[in-house]
């Protein structure tokens, strides 16, 4: 398997390869050359596999042999042992039409463990069989910091550093990064917003000479390896619906919340590869310029919010440009120039045919504060079950916009236990996991830096 840029100038390098690059040394974000498809047959007979096993097979058709089957059945296995329930990715019903895939049974109780488990295995791996310098270099709203330092803390041969917006993750997020003591990870709270963690992380990584002296790894979601793994909950959601009854070829809606567009975006992916999918639903939160993409064909940053909803904060999507190149033909001259124009302009508009493709790839609606506490509130009321506040903009998106009689999965992206200041507000008291609780009583290091390439740049050369 050959991957290459979105923009075009990066071509015919293989996944290791890619990992390393993370993005593009051209600017552009790094794609599959070809989407595999999976037929009928081998769709059936994946049915029957563990989620482990399922894994393995979705990434052998990406690894392409780069990886020895037994190394990476060893990766793949270590990486998915740390999670609490032996299904990796639960499915829980909650009432008729509508299932939640429980993605927060990792480490840090967020589902970027599922992807974030196993390229901290992976990079481990590559360090070790190429003598590779891995200095990892990464950018949270929240989850993705916690998920990937607990990936790589203590492991030989890797430093990592996460920088994160100032007052702007819960507690519990702020505390599962910040509490952890190894000599190999770095916590930056970033003044700032995480738009603006996202772009110095963006253009110290297009600063190629310094990516290269530097060693910089990527393990935001522009980092393929980020995507590959969240591909496989969807089939293995599938699978779970089929042997409960679901008839053989049914299409089934996924509700993804999301700031960043990867998750959904893996989603996209799995469509392509073959599997059954209905509508991509896409969630936000007043942060909602994937909404009004989808919904009126212009890509503009709009007035940032905080909400309850803190890890979807976000206003410009990394993973957008991903779509953006299949919806352009694959046209890497065109995402070029269109990137750039952003770049200038801040804004990208397209046609109303394009738009038209958008809305059959598609359908997106923004959940408000309020409605996001009025969801976690009847959610609970009705049905015992206790949403976190990202999960419940899902939800409520799924209310909207799934049609009767239609089968929909919500992703269920984090414990409610990393939300509580959200829960309080609707008078629910919830039971912390001892994991989480036992947050509280560490000691918390970190240091606060300007939101300036410079003054990151100045800590990382110390760090790294």
């Amino acid at each position: 398997m050959e991957f290459i840029s979105t923009r075009g100038k990066v071509a015919g390098i293989g996944f290791i390869d890619a990992v390393l690059m993370g993005l593009g040394d051209d600017g552009g974000l790094l794609v599959p050359k070809h989407i595999p498809h999976i037929s009928e047959d081998t769709l059936a007979k994946w049915q029957q596999l563990s989620y482990q096993e399922l894994a393995l097979e979705i990434f052998k058709l990406y690894i392409d042999g780069e990886i020895p089957h037994d190394d990476l059945n060893k990766l793949v296995n270590d990486s998915y042992a740390t999670f609490r329930s032996p299904e990796v990715t639960p499915l829980r019903r909650v009432k008729d039409g509508l299932h939640v895939l429980e993605l927060f049974h990792g480490p840090t109780f967020a589902f970027k463990d599922i992807a974030l488990q196993f390229l901290g295995n992976l990079y481990s791996y590559i360090a070790r069989e190429r003598n590779a310098t891995i200095h990892i270099l990464g950018a949270t709203s929240g989850d993705t910091g916690a998920s990937a330092i607990e990936g790589v803390r203590g492991k030989e041969g890797i430093k990592i550093c996460i920088l994160y917006p100032h007052g702007k993750v819960s507690k519990v997020q702020e505390l599962q990064m910040t509490t952890v003591d190894d000599a190999n990870v770095l916590n930056l709270s970033v003044e700032g917003n995480f738009d603006d963690c996202q772009r110095i992380i963006k253009e110290l990584f297009a600063d190629v000479a310094f990516k290269q002296e530097s060693h910089l790894r990527a393990i935001n979601s522009i980092n393929i390896a980020r995507l590959l793994p969240q591909t496989v909950y969807y089939f293995y959601a599938y699978f779970q619906l089929a042997k409960q009854g679901l008839t053989a070829g049914a299409q089934v809606n996924f509700s993804v919340p999301t700031g960043n567009f990867g998750d959904i975006f893996a989603g996209y992916l799995a469509k392509k590869m073959g599997l059954p999918i209905g509508k991509l639903i896409l969630a936000t939160n007043e942060n909602n310029i994937l909404e009004r993409f989808v919904n009126e064909g212009l890509y503009q940053p709009g007035e940032f919010h905080m909400t309850y909803s803190p890890s979807m904060d976000i206003q410009v999507a990394s993973n957008f440009e991903r779509y953006l190149y299949y919806l352009l033909g694959e046209n890497a001259a065109e995402v070029a120039a269109r990137m750039d124009g952003f770049k200038q302009e801040g804004r990208i508009a397209v046609t109303d045919e394009l738009r038209a493709q958008v809305q059959r790839d598609f359908v997106a609606a923004s959940v408000e504060n309020d409605d996001c506490l009025a969801t976690i509130g009847q959610v609970h009321d009705d049905f015992g079950y206790l949403l976190d506040p990202h999960t419940a903009c899902g939800v409520a998106a799924a209310d909207r916009l799934a049609g009767k009689g239609e089968v929909t999965v919500a992703l269920a992206t984090a414990h409610p236990a990393k939300f509580n200041e959200a829960i309080e507000l609707i008078q629910i008291e919830q039971s912390f996991p001892p994991q989480i609780q036992a947050l509280f009583d560490k000691p918390q290091h970190q240091k606060r830096v300007e939101g300036s390439n410079e003054a990151v740049k100045a800590e990382l050369l110390k760090f790294f």
